[in-house]
């Protein structure tokens, strides 16, 4: 193993010959580097490894291209890890995959990499390293990219019907959703009040996740170290049952929310003039804010709600970069890390892919605050956002629970039986796993 050394500046652009801080051997070598994603990010990632190998002479960076699907690129990373391949070295990982790669013994300790360069770590969201990338005392990844759940709303629509403000509680959003849907629906019978994630799959959890914390409940929880399942809390039941409401009671969320709504539908619904809220992922901001936008200039961004006496949640998301435990270059894997964390590219990952950094400090930079202003208000939520289980068999678990949760949305279970039933699987999940 070559040994860890110096980045000048860990700027994009920054030039030189990159020394071992112990030898003054010049670093060289090749990594591999496995990323998905669309298109235009791939493009991105390109940039960034050849300003990189710019910096570092000598040096090469493969880009190992991943499907842009989140289940395919971690059944990739898995069959690799579990091969024991030496390729790829380093990769990013969706924050709900961590629990699994830590587990299973795949991802390289980052401690001894920070304390020999100094690393300063205080530049990150601490929440977030240290509910997700931090496990039993030690450090394996950090973020490169934060997400959150967040409510849009039409500005120009609340104004319209005599609100002043977004929605702080669950009630208050039905409300408003109720008054604007049935004064918009004389001209538009599409209109709905709240378009929000139902269907079966990983963002149904996400949005459940939301809705349980923030009446106060929980998945689960550690006790001697054991993850133990509390999902038919009273608390979760009644969250549940709020979101069955939404859609059958309040009839503010279409019939097709636990069919159909996925992310890109959502957003699609509230871009075309469909929708009063809209509970989405903070890339939805640059699309609703487009030039072929039928809603630009007329969207806000706000916490999520909550339930009375209980504070606003925000299901933790985004990918983070870690090195495998099979890799064998680790130190040109850490410079990598180093640089892509690096002031300079976190502001670039901002101003031309509108990713929200893992790092605290680009949120206060004139330039990323002059094109995303919205980031300003967002820093608070990831700042408090909450991270599903971080639990090995956590795929599992969402499996359990997406399905419990979408039967209840469709009026084939009680909220009740639906979460008596996944709170039944996943202990003789947990059974299963710890033997």
């Amino acid at each position: 193993m070559l040994a860890v050394s110096v980045v000048a500046s860990g700027c994009i652009g920054g030039g030189g010959t990159t020394t071992s801080t112990q030898t003054g051997e010049k670093l060289q070598g090749k990594i591999v580097f496995a990323v998905g994603g669309a298109p235009n990010e791939i493009e991105y990632w390109k940039g960034v490894i050849a300003e990189f190998e710019k910096a570092h002479p000598g040096v090469k960076v493969e880009l190992k291209r991943q499907a842009t699907d989140t289940e395919q690129r971690r059944l990739d990373l898995v069959n690799a890890l579990r091969g024991k391949s030496s390729d790829p070295d380093v990769f990013l990982m969706d924050v709900a995959w961590l629990g699994q790669f830590i587990a299973s013994g795949w991802l390289e300790p980052l401690d001894d990499y920070v304390k020999k360069d100094n690393y300063n770590l205080s530049a990150f969201f601490q929440s977030v390293v240290n509910l997700a990338d931090r496990q039993n005392g030690k450090l394996y990844a950090l973020p490169v990219y934060i997400d959150a759940g967040l409510l849009y709303y039409r500005t120009d629509l609340l104004k319209k019907y005599g609100y002043s403000k977004p929605p702080e509680t669950w009630q208050q959003l039905v409300e408003m959703a109720q008054k604007i849907q049935a004064g918009e629906r004389k001209e538009n019978p599409n209109f709905w009040g709240f378009v929000w994630q139902g269907k079966q799959y990983e963002g149904l959890v996400c949005d459940f996740v939301e809705y349980v914390y923030s009446n106060g409940g929980s998945l689960g929880e550690f006790k001697d170290g054991k993850w133990v399942p509390t999902l038919n809390k009273p608390e979760n039941v009644q969250a549940l049952q709020f979101m069955v409401d939404l859609i059958h009671k309040y009839k503010i969320s279409p019939p097709n929310t636990y069919t159909e709504m996925t992310e890109e539908p959502v957003r699609l619904t509230f871009q075309q003039g469909n929708a009063a809220f809209e509970r989405n992922w903070p890339y939805a901001w640059g699309l609703h804010n487009a030039d072929d936008s039928p809603v630009k200039g007329k969207v806000g961004v706000a916490p999520l709600p909550h339930f009375p006496g209980h504070k606003s949640a925000a299901t933790l998301g985004g990918w983070h970069i870690g090195i495998s435990k099979y890799s064998d270059n680790k130190a040109l894997a850490w410079e990598f890390i180093k640089f892509v964390e690096s002031y300079s590219v976190q502001k670039g990952f901002a101003m031309n892919l509108g990713w929200n950094p893992g790092r605290v400090d680009v949120y206060d930079d004139p330039a990323v605050v002059a094109k995303a202003p919205h980031l300003k208000s967002l820093r608070k939520v990831f700042e408090n956002a909450v991270p599903r289980p971080v639990v090995p068999y956590y795929p599992q678990l969402s499996q359990i629970i997406q399905k419990y949760v979408n039967a209840a949305l469709a009026g084939k279970m009680s909220p009740q039986e639906a979460l008596d039933q996944a709170q039944k699987e996943a202990e003789d999940l947990v059974k299963q796993y710890s033997g």
